[in-house]
């Protein structure tokens, strides 16, 4: 067989293989999508594309259920959670890639291990510790947890990436007479925006879609997020809203999909930026 039918097989396979994975993976939201504009109360009861598109569901969600309490409660969460978990992790990351001190392997081994284990199996032990200061139902407790939790999953790419920055810089600000905090607040962060932005979408797509914490913690319906509002309501006895909830997903994805699509550029560089040192 000549090479370039051979090389033309292969570019052909594989944008194949690309195609199928692309549809696996894009058909789940379709078929979601499509859900939330039929009638009735099935995902079932119409062709994959309605015959007859409605928004009557987008409007239910909002008359019949406290889908904006919910929706407000999450973006809160969400925003509180990546403010103090980006800084957190900044803090972090930046005093392990700086300085040298004593079990700065240690920590590092240690959150290693950390990351290999599911945040579900410390439920038990959160929940204990959130009772024990009287944080249950509490949006507070959520942005504790998600805080911590970012340090532990983003703190390999941010050490990374401060990695890469020369120590030159914080060299010739402290022979200016610049301080510790002076020469991160004015050199690293301002240097370390594609990873911050990498962070902090991490962290708020992370909290915004969140189920096992927020139903663990929540326990009332003004305090729901979007993701335990919505399983709520359709776990009832003898509930049938699942073209609501078809409603309600797609509008959980909005914000997301948003600023997944207006920070791609960002996303990419920050990913990339602490994957090697220079």
């Amino acid at each position: 067989m000549k090479p370039k039918l051979t090389e033309a097989l292969k570019t052909f396979g594989s944008h194949l293989l690309l195609i199928v994975l692309s549809f696996i993976s894009l058909f789940p939201a379709f078929w979601i999508i499509m859900s939330s504009f039929k009638t009735g109360n099935s995902l079932f009861s119409d062709s994959l594309i309605p015959k007859n598109f409605t928004f009557i569901h987008y409007k239910e969600l909002f008359e019949q259920t406290k889908y904006l309490i919910w929706f407000m409660n999450t973006l809160k969460v969400a925003a509180l959670s990546t403010l103090l978990g980006t800084f957190l992790l900044l803090l972090t990351s930046y005093a392990i890639s700086r300085y040298r001190f004593t079990g700065r392997k240690t920590t590092l081994t240690a959150l290693l291990v950390l990351q290999m284990f599911p945040g579900f199996m410390a439920m038990i032990a959160v929940y204990v510790l959130l009772n024990t200061l009287g944080l249950l139902n509490s949006h507070w407790a959520l942005v504790l947890v998600y805080s911590s939790g970012a340090i532990i999953t983003n703190v390999f790419v941010a050490k990374g990436f401060f990695d890469t920055i020369p120590k030159s810089l914080e060299d010739a600000a402290r022979m200016d007479g610049a301080s510790h905090m002076k020469v991160f607040l004015s050199i690293m962060i301002p240097l370390s925006k594609p990873m911050l932005t990498y962070a902090s979408l991490m962290i708020f797509n992370g909290c915004f879609v969140d189920f096992i914490f927020a139903d663990l913690v929540l326990r009332t319906e003004e305090t729901r997020t979007l993701a335990v509002g919505l399983f709520r309501m359709v776990n009832q006895s003898n509930s049938t809203e699942f073209t609501l909830f078809a409603a309600g997903a797609v509008l959980v994805a909005l914000p997301v999909t948003l600023l997944f699509i207006f920070l791609q550029r960002f996303l990419v560089d920050g990913l990339t930026a602490g994957a090697s040192k220079g």
